[in-house]
């Protein structure tokens, strides 16, 4: 199993209850996906991009430590796209 580190972009201006449903689809999709969440944690909140994405230029950043096979985390990626709640996210292996 390797480790990752996953980040992702949603709109900082989303209502809570918003905020806790992607969430909860990110959490499905790992499940899906035989990926385990190891810890997660806001990492900026309201912060300001560099550029806009879909108009917004306010994001709040969510940071997940992941362990999974590749595979397992192209999966993961692939049911994730669909969502166009999330702005962006990307993924970094973690050398031991």
């Amino acid at each position: 199993m390797n480790k990752y580190e996953f980040v992702y972009i949603i709109d900082a201006h989303a209502s809570q209850p918003v905020k806790d449903e992607i969430a909860k689809q990110i959490a499905d999709a790992a499940a899906k996906s035989e990926v385990k969440i190891a810890a997660s944690q806001i990492w900026l909140e309201k912060h300001r991009m560099s550029f806009p994405i879909n108009k917004l230029m306010e994001g709040t950043y969510y940071m997940l430590n992941l362990e999974a096979k590749s595979a397992a985390i192209n999966k993961m990626q692939a049911l994730l796209r669909i969502n166009e709640q999330i702005l962006r996210f990307l993924t970094i292996r973690v050398d031991a």
